[in-house]
């Protein structure tokens, strides 16, 4: 009676047990799925409507590749004039992706049109676009290959057309989207394809490390063939710029690090961001999105005219300003229309009011207000001008100056901030001057980084020992509200650090720091946070002295070894939550520290604290991460765990004759020691060159787990923890197979009552007529679609 007593016990926390880790699976999907930031991306429309013109192939190229076309996109007056492909423009080539459309070209070629209306067609570009008949390469590789030799075939047939113009190209830009990004990058693998006909390629959420999925060995040799060639070939690579965009945590099928493309120490001519770090964007975007966000789109096409030379009316053929001008639109944006070479000598003319401050904190604030309020504010407020506070409606410009002699010993940076975004020079460093007023400086406003709300510029006065002056120049107001900040700080002052929650510390573990003093800037060190199997959350409360309306903090969440920084705008006073994960782990030779910078309000306080997500519900932490970074493993776990339970079931029935239950098999034969060992043994093996090649050979794909562990994104738990995840969807899906089973067994009964149980001939007319057509649907379509007709079809015989 106790055993058996005993034995029931087992099949109900067995169920609880296998319940509990489904859960947590379900909870960890649902978090990677749902649980992100809103869209904050404007959608972009078509001022008329958009027309593509389908570019005529020669016979050779449309007989070759008949499921394929080029389109050139067009609106209105613009569409018609391209109709008899008197092309005047800079060509750029739009790859779709998985299952993409070559409409969605329209985002890029409208914004790029519109611009170039501003401008008066001084420049404008010519957007092409192909037709991959909406392949599904990511989940079939077989294809790329064939996509790759039809966009070289498209470059040739584009540059023909500018064959006679005064400024024909001699070059084309891609921007590919997914998957699209990647058979732009095959194009340099091609045997007879010449590296110079690209100049600029820019992809949009591409996976560039690894396929999300590897599904075949198409796949995975293409990966292989393009990475590989890359790192090998970069020399070849010096005139070609690579820009990479992923989209952020919104993206939840092309998970952002393996937007990065591969770091090459050879050259410096490929640059990765995340959209949430694009200055003008700062927004996640999701796989589609990422295509039409608006924000987004316009730093492109910025980019794309400022990427052009005024000799040549193309594309720059000078590698180091093309990077010059991603780095200034998707990087950090000085709030400055792009120059090439700012002049570095400025005069400071004008009759202006020279002004010196000498105290080390100074706000001058203007606002639109009535003359009469403004007299009573001005006269209220006038006994402030001794302690350098001013607040004036004047319509005339000053420059206030402030020494640097006297501020030297005492601190160790500068910190300034002015809230209108114009892109006009606002600091100035004073070179030569005299005792009333600044001869010659030069242009600070460069070193400046643009934020949602405000500018803002930080200069060590080290860096600077020749400047004897800081010069603010405001211009005459003319309507504008604005604020301009500036304070000298000592660095240790304004830089704390905060331990973070560690991957093992269960959520026990929370900081807390109080920012006491009533700085503009502070800088929270986030120690230990370099793991991309950490999450956590930072809370941030603002308390302020007063009551009166302020202008809202910038907080900013700062990765130094990759651009995926996001950024968060607050209310003050205010608690915001900010949740902490990362892309891209740490580089064994990194030692850079991941920041907080809170950009303030004066007179306010702020506590800073940071503790697990749910606090003690650690084991849901990491399995979130888990799911995000090796949710592509699972489906393997989860084989493996049923094939176990079969295999146990086969020795039971060769023993007693009968069938055991598969629920109460898995329990009994699905255990973690029968596999992992056996990965843990092969991951080790993998690292040797001469086990790499005799698995090469045997034609095995690479093991998933060494191809993470050269990613970073690999340790020893991962294996287990995915293994008991996977024995608890084998065991409920079980459970719910057998449920279902009786379920419709018991309805098909009731419909349909056979009187007597034919007997069943293994060989008959009818199935030989379905294995025919079978093993048709085999060889014109795919294998495995033809063995899920035959899994269907003995469902139906053990359901009847």
């Amino acid at each position: 009676g106790a055993m058996g007593r005993a034995s029931r016990r087992l099949p109900a926390l067995a169920a609880l047990f296998y319940g509990a880790l489904a859960a947590l699976v379900l909870l960890g999907v649902r978090d990677v799925l749902f649980l992100y930031e809103e869209n904050r991306c404007s959608m972009t429309y078509m001022y008329e409507y958009p027309e593509y013109l389908k570019i005529k192939l020669p016979k050779k190229t449309a007989r070759r590749y008949p499921a394929y076309e080029l389109y050139l996109y067009g609106e209105g007056n613009y569409a018609e004039e391209n109709k008899n492909l008197l092309l005047t423009g800079i060509p750029v080539l739009f790859l779709p992706g998985n299952a993409g459309s070559y409409k969605q070209v329209r985002s890029l070629g409208s914004i790029a049109l519109r611009k170039a209306e501003d401008v008066d067609f001084k420049y404008h570009f010519n957007f092409f676009s192909v037709n991959f008949n909406e392949e599904l390469v990511a989940l079939y590789g077989g294809s790329l290959q064939r996509q790759t030799k039809f966009v070289h075939e498209c470059i040739k047939v584009i540059l023909k057309l500018y064959r006679d113009r005064e400024f024909a190209p001699t070059s084309v830009a891609i921007v590919g989207h997914s998957m699209g990004g990647l058979v732009a990058r095959a194009l340099l693998t091609l045997k007879n394809f010449k590296p110079e006909l690209i100049n600029l390629l820019i992809t949009q959420a591409t996976p560039h490390v690894a396929p999300v999925m590897p599904l075949d060995k198409y796949l995975t040799d293409f990966y292989t063939a393009v990475n590989n060639h890359w790192i090998l070939k970069a020399q070849d690579l010096r005139n070609l710029t690579t820009l990479s965009v992923a989209g952020g945590f919104r993206d939840y099928q092309v998970r952002s690090g393996l937007a990065f493309l591969p770091r090459l120490s050879q050259h410096d001519s490929a640059l990765s961001v995340v959209s949430s770090a694009v200055p003008r964007a700062w927004a996640s975007t999701d796989h589609l999105s990422i295509v039409w966000c608006k924000e987004l789109i316009l730093a492109t096409i910025r980019a794309f005219f400022d990427l052009i030379d005024e000799n040549t009316r193309q594309i720059t053929e000078d590698p180091k300003k093309r990077m010059s001008v991603l780095n200034h639109h998707f990087v950090r944006h000085p709030a400055k229309i792009f120059e090439e070479n700012p002049e570095a000598f400025t005069e400071l003319t004008g009759a202006f009011m020279w002004i010196t401050v000498k105290t080390s904190k100074w706000t001058y604030s203007v606002y639109n207000v009535s003359n009469i309020f403004f007299l009573i504010v001005f006269l209220w407020f006038f006994f402030l001008l001794m302690s350098n506070f001013f607040f004036f409606k004047d319509s005339d410009g000053k420059y206030f100056t402030f020494p640097l002699a006297s501020h030297r010993k005492s601190y160790s940076h500068v910190y300034c901030e002015n809230s209108m975004l114009d892109t006009s020079s606002w600091i100035y460093g004073c070179l030569n001057s005299n005792s009333s007023m600044c001869l010659g400086a030069t242009d600070l406003s460069w070193r400046a980084e643009l934020l949602p709300t405000t500018k803002v510029v930080i200069l060590k006065l080290q860096d600077y020992p020749s400047l004897s002056h800081i010069v603010i120049q405001v211009p005459p107001t003319v309507g504008n509200k604005y604020t301009l900040d500036c304070e000298f700080f000592k660095e240790d002052s304004r830089t704390v650090q905060l331990p973070v929650t560690h991957l093992f510390s269960f959520g026990l573990s929370s900081s807390k720091i109080l920012l006491n003093s009533t700085g503009l800037l502070y800088n929270v060190q986030l120690q230990h946070f370099n793991q991309i199997y950490q999450a956590f959350k930072i809370y941030i409360g603002s308390h302020c002295q007063s009551l009166k309306e302020r202008k809202p903090s910038v907080y900013r969440l700062h990765i130094p070894w990759s651009h995926e920084d996001s950024i968060i705008v607050a209310k003050v006073p205010s608690f915001t939550e900010i949740s902490a994960k990362l892309h891209i782990a740490q580089p064994q030779n990194d030692s850079r520290v991941p920041e907080l910078n809170i950009y303030s309000s004066s007179d306010c306080q702020y506590e800073v604290s940071n503790t697990n997500l749910f606090c003690s519900y650690y084991p849901y932490i990491l399995v979130f991460q888990i799911i995000r970074f090796h949710a592509g493993a699972l489906p393997v776990y989860i084989v493996s765990n049923i094939l176990l339970t079969y295999g146990g079931q086969l020795s039971t029935l060769i023993s007693t004759g009968q069938c055991s239950d598969f629920s109460l098999e898995l329990v009994r034969t699905a255990k973690p020691y029968k596999v992992e060992p056996l990965i843990s043994i092969v991951v080790f093996l993998q690292g040797f060159n001469w086990f790499r090649e005799i698995w090469e050979s045997l034609s095995l794909p690479e093991v998933d787990a060494a191809v993470l562990s050269s990613q970073d994104a690999w340790f020893p738990l991962v294996s287990l923890m995915l293994f008991l995840f996977g024995t608890g969807i084998a065991y409920w899906s079980g459970v719910f197979f057998s449920t279902s089973l009786r379920l419709f067994s018991s309805l098909w009964l009731t419909l349909i009552r056979p009187t007597v149980l034919q007997k069943d001939k293994l060989i008959t007319p009818r199935r030989l007529c379905g294995v025919l057509s079978l093993a048709l649907v085999s060889w014109t379509t795919c294998g495995a679609f033809a063995v899920f007709i035959i899994y269907l079809q003995y469902l139906f015989k053990v359901m009847k």
